[in-house]
């Protein structure tokens, strides 16, 4: 079974998806305050997926699988879109007061990307309950 994976080897896939969605969203980020407030995502993330699984009484396994699954779902939805996101992103600083029309394919790619990402992270979850 996929989360029967023993608890070390989670801990090293977090490990390694942690620098590596720091390093490819603060890629994706134009501006110095974006790739600043992507860098928080995990330090944010790991503590409250923790208390949350302490609340519903998770084991490490699979609260690590659910951290590693979000970091990468942000990932896919952002990095292959990164250059209309980009572009979005510094038209919304250089003039904070208009509001920026989205691209609508990037908009369509995340949104998309999400839903399967989700559906792909909570299937495995039931199928491994």
């Amino acid at each position: 079974m996929f989360l029967s994976v023993p608890t070390y080897a989670w801990v090293a896939v977090a490990a390694a998806v942690t620098p590596l969605h720091i390093a490819l969203m603060r890629w994706a980020m134009p501006t110095p305050k974006g790739k600043k407030s992507v860098s928080f995502i995990p330090l944010v993330l790991g503590p409250v997926m923790l208390l949350y699984a302490l609340a519903r009484s998770y084991s490490l396994s699979v609260t690590l699988y659910f951290y590693a699954a979000v970091l990468l779902m942000f990932l896919v939805m952002i990095v292959p879109v990164k250059k209309w996101v980009s572009a979005d992103i510094l038209e919304q600083e250089r003039n904070p007061d208009k509001q920026v029309k989205l691209h609508t394919p990037s908009l369509i790619w995340i949104t998309f990307s999400m839903f399967c990402m989700v559906g792909v992270v909570v299937g495995v979850w039931f199928s491994n309950t």
